[in-house]
Protein backbone atom coordinates (compact mmCIF):
# COMPACT_ATOMS: atom_id res chain seq x y z
CA UNK A 1 0.00 0.00 0.00
CA UNK A 2 1.27 3.49 -1.03
CA UNK A 3 0.71 6.44 1.33
CA UNK A 4 0.38 9.65 0.06
CA UNK A 5 1.29 10.87 3.87
CA UNK A 6 4.08 10.86 5.74
CA UNK A 7 4.84 9.95 9.37
CA UNK A 8 8.22 10.98 11.07
CA UNK A 9 9.60 11.20 14.35
CA UNK A 10 12.41 13.48 15.09
CA UNK A 11 14.34 12.51 18.36
CA UNK A 12 17.39 14.52 19.79
CA UNK A 13 20.90 12.85 19.05
CA UNK A 14 22.21 12.92 22.50
CA UNK A 15 19.60 11.49 24.65
CA UNK A 16 19.83 8.32 26.72
CA UNK A 17 18.10 5.47 24.52
CA UNK A 18 15.31 4.94 27.37
CA UNK A 19 14.78 8.80 26.96
CA UNK A 20 14.40 7.71 22.62
CA UNK A 21 12.01 5.07 23.63
CA UNK A 22 9.90 7.24 26.08
CA UNK A 23 9.65 10.16 24.01
CA UNK A 24 8.96 8.22 21.16
CA UNK A 25 6.37 6.46 22.27
CA UNK A 26 4.55 9.76 23.85
CA UNK A 27 4.91 11.15 20.65
CA UNK A 28 3.10 8.66 18.58
CA UNK A 29 0.15 8.49 20.85
CA UNK A 30 -0.45 12.30 19.66
CA UNK A 31 -0.34 11.24 16.12
CA UNK A 32 -2.95 8.19 17.00
CA UNK A 33 -4.95 10.84 18.48
CA UNK A 34 -4.91 13.48 16.07
CA UNK A 35 -5.30 11.05 13.37
CA UNK A 36 -7.24 8.01 14.43
CA UNK A 37 -8.51 6.90 10.96
CA UNK A 38 -4.54 5.67 10.79
CA UNK A 39 -5.25 2.86 13.47
CA UNK A 40 -5.98 -0.39 12.23
CA UNK A 41 -8.26 -3.70 13.22
CA UNK A 42 -7.11 -5.38 16.30
CA UNK A 43 -4.72 -8.08 15.20
CA UNK A 44 -5.84 -12.12 16.71
CA UNK A 45 -3.32 -14.99 16.75
CA UNK A 46 -3.34 -18.66 15.87
CA UNK A 47 -5.52 -19.04 19.56
CA UNK A 48 -7.84 -16.31 19.01
CA UNK A 49 -6.31 -14.28 21.86
CA UNK A 50 -6.52 -10.60 20.94
CA UNK A 51 -4.39 -7.66 20.53
CA UNK A 52 -4.24 -4.09 20.06
CA UNK A 53 -4.97 -2.74 16.80
CA UNK A 54 -1.38 -0.73 15.47
CA UNK A 55 -1.09 2.23 12.96
CA UNK A 56 -1.82 0.54 8.98
CA UNK A 57 0.97 3.26 8.49
CA UNK A 58 4.69 2.65 9.15
CA UNK A 59 7.08 5.30 10.88
CA UNK A 60 10.07 6.79 10.45
CA UNK A 61 12.53 7.45 13.42
CA UNK A 62 14.65 10.22 12.59
CA UNK A 63 17.85 11.89 14.47
CA UNK A 64 19.08 15.42 14.67
CA UNK A 65 21.15 17.56 17.03
CA UNK A 66 19.51 20.21 18.55
CA UNK A 67 20.13 23.31 16.65
CA UNK A 68 18.59 21.30 13.82
CA UNK A 69 15.51 20.04 15.89
CA UNK A 70 14.85 23.40 16.74
CA UNK A 71 15.00 24.17 12.98
CA UNK A 72 12.50 21.43 11.80
CA UNK A 73 10.03 22.81 14.67
CA UNK A 74 10.14 25.92 13.57
CA UNK A 75 9.52 24.51 9.91
CA UNK A 76 6.41 23.25 10.94
CA UNK A 77 5.19 26.13 13.01
CA UNK A 78 5.47 28.13 9.92
CA UNK A 79 3.88 25.62 7.54
CA UNK A 80 0.89 25.17 10.03
CA UNK A 81 2.22 21.89 10.71
CA UNK A 82 0.14 20.33 14.17
CA UNK A 83 2.86 18.09 15.90
CA UNK A 84 3.51 15.96 18.68
CA UNK A 85 6.50 17.78 21.02
CA UNK A 86 8.37 16.93 23.85
CA UNK A 87 10.75 19.00 25.76
CA UNK A 88 13.56 18.14 28.01
CA UNK A 89 11.73 19.60 30.96
CA UNK A 90 8.99 17.08 30.91
CA UNK A 91 11.22 14.41 32.36
CA UNK A 92 11.36 15.90 35.79
CA UNK A 93 7.19 15.72 35.84
CA UNK A 94 5.05 12.46 36.97
CA UNK A 95 1.56 13.20 35.50
CA UNK A 96 -0.09 14.29 32.22
CA UNK A 97 -1.32 17.57 33.81
CA UNK A 98 2.45 18.37 34.86
CA UNK A 99 3.67 17.55 31.52
CA UNK A 100 0.98 19.84 29.92
CA UNK A 101 1.76 22.72 32.79
CA UNK A 102 5.70 22.76 31.84
CA UNK A 103 5.43 22.66 28.40
CA UNK A 104 2.89 26.27 28.68
CA UNK A 105 5.79 27.74 30.79
CA UNK A 106 7.94 27.84 27.30
CA UNK A 107 7.98 29.08 23.79
CA UNK A 108 8.83 27.44 20.75
CA UNK A 109 12.51 29.73 20.47
CA UNK A 110 12.65 29.03 24.01
CA UNK A 111 12.05 25.39 24.31
CA UNK A 112 14.54 22.73 24.83
CA UNK A 113 12.58 20.17 22.39
CA UNK A 114 13.57 16.51 22.75
CA UNK A 115 11.24 15.10 20.33
CA UNK A 116 8.85 16.28 17.20
CA UNK A 117 6.14 13.72 15.70
CA UNK A 118 4.25 14.58 12.60
CA UNK A 119 1.95 13.24 9.54
CA UNK A 120 2.11 15.38 6.59
CA UNK A 121 2.09 14.92 2.80
CA UNK A 122 4.89 12.99 2.02
CA UNK A 123 6.97 15.92 0.43
CA UNK A 124 6.12 18.49 3.14
CA UNK A 125 7.25 16.44 6.17
CA UNK A 126 10.72 15.55 4.08
CA UNK A 127 11.30 19.46 3.56
CA UNK A 128 10.29 20.06 7.38
CA UNK A 129 12.44 17.47 8.89
CA UNK A 130 15.32 18.65 6.53
CA UNK A 131 18.69 17.79 8.34
CA UNK A 132 17.24 15.37 10.26
CA UNK A 133 18.81 11.39 9.28
CA UNK A 134 18.18 8.01 9.96
CA UNK A 135 18.30 6.84 13.70
CA UNK A 136 20.91 4.63 13.96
Amino acid sequence: MVFETKIAIVLREDLPVWQKLNVAAFLTSGIAAQFPEIIGEPYRDRAGNLYNPMSIQPVIVLSADAATLGAIHRRALERGVTTSAYIEEMFSTGHDAANRAVFAEFAPDEARTVGIALRAEKKLVDKITKGARMHG
